[in-house]
């Protein structure tokens, strides 16, 4: 629903394929973690409820694995997580939204919002899915073309390299795909698909940049892992955040109209 003093938003028709983005300086990430971090100290309680819904996530996913190590039950597990994911980030995409608006989060809020976007979450779901299986046969194509023999240090190297490059390859592409298409989700009326290709040209336009702010995230999710997960519940809330607002520094949804 529109507020009575907001313009009508453009026909669907008249939108350009992609969301028009800007080019958001190299001080850009360091200022994301600011705000994001600021947005944290303001919603203690409810960060903290979704972080340890992360970590315990997390830890289920990870003792399931490791106790029936079964490839098929592994990537059952990992699609439900990938499910689950976007509509925790729905969640606290929903607190930033409510304090940019001068408002008061609450984890009411957050569930309606994790409900409106149910059916978006199932469409990036299953795209991440698709990425998952890919990633995991060219893996498994990599050790049947590059056969290792004990004792051979440069097959070892040239395995590695090539093992790499194929697996920035698909992270990249992940990253590319998620880094604007969840928040732009949970903030305006979008379906998922032009989210991801609006996330993808934007990342493109600005790559310097985005590969920092891929660095930074990556360094603070690992150094949460480092702790036995529980730095999730910090972590995770706070990186949340900060996407929140880069999503709004880099992208420009004005002629979509916002989720009331």
């Amino acid at each position: 629903m529109h507020n009575a003093s907001s313009p009508p938003s453009p026909e669907p028709a008249s939108r350009p394929f992609a969301v028009p983005c800007r080019r958001p300086g190299w001080d850009a990430p360091w200022r994301w973690l600011a705000l994001g971090w600021h947005d944290l100290r303001r919603a203690p309680g409810i960060s903290l409820a979704f972080g340890l819904a992360i970590v315990a996530l997390s830890l289920a996913v990870s003792a399931l694995a490791w106790w029936l190590g079964r490839f098929a039950l592994l990537a059952t597990l990992l699609s439900g997580f990938v499910f689950m994911a976007p509509l925790l980030a729905a969640g606290l995409y929903c607190v930033s939204r409510s304090l940019e608006r001068g408002g008061t989060p609450s984890l009411r809020d957050s569930l309606a919002m994790m409900r409106r976007v149910l059916g978006q979450a199932g469409v990036y779901a299953l795209g991440q899915g698709v990425v998952i299986l890919l990633w995991s046969r060219a893996g498994m194509m990599l050790s049947a073309l590059w056969p290792m023999q004990e004792g051979d240090a440069a097959a070892l190297a040239e395995y590695l390299l090539v093992g790499s490059g194929v697996g920035a390859v698909f992270a990249a592409f992940t990253f590319a795909m998620s880094a604007f298409s969840l928040p732009m989700v949970a903030d305006r009326d979008v379906d998922m698909v032009t989210a991801c290709v609006s996330s993808v040209n934007a990342v493109l336009r600005n790559k310097p940049v985005m590969l920092l702010w891929a660095a930074l995230l990556a360094a603070i999710t690992l150094l949460a892992f480092a702790t036995a997960f529980l730095g999730l519940a910090v972590a995770m809330p706070w990186l949340a955040y900060a996407t929140w607002h880069a999503y709004r520094d880099t992208l420009e949804p004005e002629e979509w109209p916002p989720l009331e």
